[in-house]
């Protein structure tokens, strides 16, 4: 009897299945984000494109993804993540599927469509990340988060390491189109398992109380989507709130910054060592899984660091900021890649930078240590906003850079010098870490 209770009582591990499948789920996303980038150079070919039209064509879906944040992550708010989530899958898996179409159908002009096309998987794709912080910030503990937002996180880099060579493989022996429909079809998929297994704790089928006491005891929102249902978050008080809060700008800028390194990588990076370093789409898609590897170890142990300092200090300032800066420092080696000819120290430096950017990459952590209660979908969608411009500036400004100089060097210090800048945000722009109150 005394074994049984003492059974009973030991918590259930569903957070840990949930956190699972967002990292599927968030690797496809990144996937799809990816695919022009992969299939970029066969299809410019093809269709006619120039380099400063394939940037704004790669800078497409970062338009719609940035300026639909704050609705999507206030229609997260209202409605719950399940039922907008689930639908945002299945919408943006669909307009990947179209993108296979370009140049088929008469009358309409490849970039004016592609343009379209990716513009509409970036509108259809903005609850996504808003979604994965709001089951973060509702299935783990304090002590857990920054491991259980690094997982997520670390998803953008793991995506490249499963569907680069994939897609790659795709171009090489079926064609530029194979990889869209190929995607597409694994998103449709993906809408389906997430609208079987995604529940609240407290409505998860497969949890045990002791699991709900112990995410609950930890801060966790266990009911954050019966309260959060049918309640209006945006509201230009909310917004005002979070846009002139000092704190939040420094996490906005840090952000912002960070992901100019995140889309020069699945927009600009497979092109760069293609028409810059010789390589062609297959040896390109292969050698990109490297630093994405990398990347994915950094995301995954700057998440674990940032926790462990937070058990054995209790100092949350200390335990985001310290593997931020630490890894942004790293992830200026990108620069060194300018006075390096070789290609596999290309790849050596990259993947260093990688491994540096994927252990700063804190932002969604931080976001759920600080959104208030209330507006968490709301706060994700702002920081969200801001770090996706990002996603409209890099590759517009490499393909304007590559254009005029007729080389990837001066888009290298570009990428670098935000590495830098992130470090000025959070060190002096941020402050002390801790929860917005709304009566602030």
């Amino acid at each position: 009897m005394t074994a049984d209770r003492h059974v009973a009582s030991r918590p259930t591990r569903v957070r840990y299945k949930i956190i699972a499948l967002i990292f599927i789920i968030t690797s496809l996303n990144y996937a799809d984000r990816a695919t022009f980038s992969i299939a970029g150079s066969a299809a410019s070919t093809e269709l006619g494109l120039s380099p400063i039209q394939t940037g704004f064509i790669l800078s497409a879906f970062a338009w719609a993804y940035a300026l639909a944040q704050i609705p999507g992550g206030a229609l997260l708010d209202r409605f719950g993540t399940k039922r907008i989530y689930a639908g945002a899958i299945a919408i943006w898996s669909l307009f990947t599927a179209a993108q296979a179409m370009i140049g088929l159908v008469p009358g309409l002009t490849a970039v004016t469509t592609l343009f379209t096309l990716r513009f509409l998987v970036g509108l259809a794709e903005a609850p996504s990340f808003p979604g994965n912080a709001r089951l973060v910030a509702a299935w783990f503990p304090g002590p857990e988060r920054g491991t259980a937002s690094a997982i997520f996180n670390s998803a953008q880099y793991f995506s490249l390491v499963a569907f680069a060579p994939l897609m790659g493989w795709l171009v090489h022996s079926h064609g530029w189109r194979s990889v869209f429909w190929t995607m597409g079809g694994l998103g449709v998929i993906a809408a389906l398992v997430f609208v079987r297994f995604i529940h609240g704790p407290d409505r998860h089928p497969a949890i045990n109380a002791a699991e709900l006491d112990l995410i609950r005891e930890g801060g966790g929102q266990i009911g954050m989507e019966q309260r959060g249902n049918g309640s209006a978050t945006f509201t230009w008080p909310n917004v005002r709130v979070l846009l002139t809060n000092r704190m939040m700008i420094g996490i906005y800028l840090g952000q912002y910054c960070i992901n100019v390194l995140t889309y020069f990588f699945v927009t600009w990076f497979p092109i760069y060592l293609v028409k810059e370093r010789g390589m062609n789409i297959l040896e390109a898609g292969f050698a990109a899984a490297l630093p994405a590897l990398c990347g994915f170890a950094g995301g995954l142990a700057g998440g674990i660091c940032s926790d462990r300092i937070l058990k054995r200090t209790g100092n949350l300032d200390r335990a985001r900021k310290v593997p931020l800066v630490a890894g942004m420092l790293l992830a200026t080696l990108i620069l060194a890649c300018v006075w390096v000819d070789t290609g596999w120290l290309v790849i050596v430096l990259m993947s260093l930078a990688f491994f540096g950017k994927g252990i700063a990459s804190l932002g969604w952590a931080v976001m759920a240590d600080v959104a208030p209660r209330k507006l968490a979908g709301l706060s994700g969608g702002v920081f969200n906003m801001f770090g996706n411009m990002a996603g409209i500036v890099t590759p517009v400004v490499v393909g304007y850079i590559v254009a005029v100089t007729g080389s990837f060097d001066l888009a290298l210090a570009f990428v670098a010098a935000h590495c830098l800048l992130t470090i000025v945000a959070y060190t002096m722009v941020v402050g002390p870490i801790r929860r917005l109150e709304l009566g602030e």
